[in-house]
């Protein structure tokens, strides 16, 4: 499938005699190669036998009850459409557009859904999913390891990585060897198994000389979250808000510049990091003050998450600005006594919480709420360090 992140633009496609032309150019490549994309065997599946080589593979790899799928890298939806006949629900995600139109057509009246978007960071939102399946994708990102995590953080517990990978070319070979995946998938899974791919002439239509293999992992079933962290910063009586953009969850609604801990990062390094990488803000440990720790849950089928709000004064680390456009469409300024409506429903339940001098809440959504603030809707936050109200 099609690599969503660029390798070296430096490097030219490898050719040999043994080894057809791997492509490893930037976006515009595979806008430009989408229209002859399926001509290759193991991209159109149009020959009936390498088809059924990759359904018996994919039947193997997937789960046998009904599940949700998320397709990263998936191309023209070749993979995306023998799940979604083996009775799965799939997401496809790719950096094509032309590539993503190809797939709405292919899989029309199919229960999937497909999305422009980064593979690394794949614009979901909030949904969880049972399989992540990527092939030929992990190889071609700057940051092969925080994909992984990253991945691992949108798997329902005990889900599955199913990652199709390989490494072409004899000369100047490129990909990731089955070692190198295995040593970076180890930390994440219960379990995992490779089976090599190369063996199987079938699967690509013609014998092959170098290596392919596909890795599958389980990760735990014990229950995990997800640690956001959130930056209020203040300004006299007024907090600054972010209005989020381009990201597939609350898009349009304002909430205070937040993200989430890396695997094996403290809350605090994490805030100070998101800020530096949001508002460009170089905050120090000492500029930073716990001010209310929230759990929450989206409308479901979201996982809960435990929400660090942070306090810093305006000042401390420079000037705010919007350093993610892409992701943030404005910066906006607001009394902390009067907070707009249109924000995420829960950081305007932590704000309001803060201000009436809690410390410790729970937002929990239920089935049919909205994910932004609804003023006449039901109170869903429950103070947790004494009575009172949070508005």
């Amino acid at each position: 499938m099609t690599p969503d992140a660029p390798a070296d633009p430096s490097r030219q496609p490898v050719t040999d005699p043994l080894n057809p032309s791997l492509p490893t150019a930037d976006a515009a490549y595979w806008e430009a190669a989408a229209a002859s994309f399926d001509e290759e065997p193991d991209h159109g599946l149009r020959d009936p036998a390498v088809r059924s080589a990759w359904a018996a593979r994919l039947r193997s790899w997937l789960p046998s009850a009904p599940a949700a799928v998320l397709d990263l890298g998936c191309g023209t939806g070749s993979l995306s459409l023998l799940a979604a006949e083996q009775g799965h629900r799939v997401t496809g995600v790719d950096r094509s557009a032309r590539m993503i139109e190809r797939a709405r057509t292919k899989l029309a009246g199919r229960d999937a859904a497909f999305l422009v978007g980064d593979a690394a960071e794949p614009p979901v939102g909030e949904r969880r999913f049972d399989v992540v399946l990527v092939r030929h994708v992990l190889w071609a990102l700057p940051d092969p390891a925080a994909a992984l995590r990253h991945w691992a953080g949108l798997l329902t517990p005990g889900g599955r990585l199913v990652l199709v990978e390989g490494r072409w070319g004899e000369a100047d070979p490129i990909g990731l060897a089955a070692g190198e995946l295995t040593a970076l998938v180890e930390p994440l899974a219960v379990r995992m198994r490779v089976e090599s791919l190369a063996h199987d002439p079938v699967l690509w239509g013609k014998e092959v000389a170098d290596e392919r293999y596909v890795l599958i992992a389980d990760l735990p079933r014990r229950h995990t979250e997800v640690v956001d962290v959130h930056l209020v910063v203040r300004r006299g009586d007024e907090v600054l808000l972010a209005r989020r953009a381009g990201t597939g969850y609350a898009d349009g609604l304002l909430n205070v510049p937040s993200g989430h801990a890396e695997d094996g990062e403290d809350v605090r390094a994490a805030m100070i990091r998101e800020a530096a990488e949001e508002i460009g803000l170089r905050l120090t440990p000492g500029d930073l003050r716990v001010a209310l720790v929230m759990q929450h849950c989206a409308p479901p089928p979201a996982r809960p998450r435990i929400g660090w709000f942070f306090e810093a004064e305006y000042g401390a680390g420079g000037e705010p600005w919007n350093r993610e456009p892409d992701k943030c469409a404005e910066l906006v300024w607001f009394p902390l006594a009067a907070l707009p409506d249109d924000m995420v429903a829960y950081c305007r339940a932590g704000l309001d919480g803060l201000r009436a001098g809690h410390r410790f809440l729970l937002h929990w959504h239920r089935p049919g709420d909205a994910v932004a603030h609804d003023p006449s809707g039901p109170g869903r936050a429950v103070v947790l360090d004494g009575p009172g109200p949070t508005g």
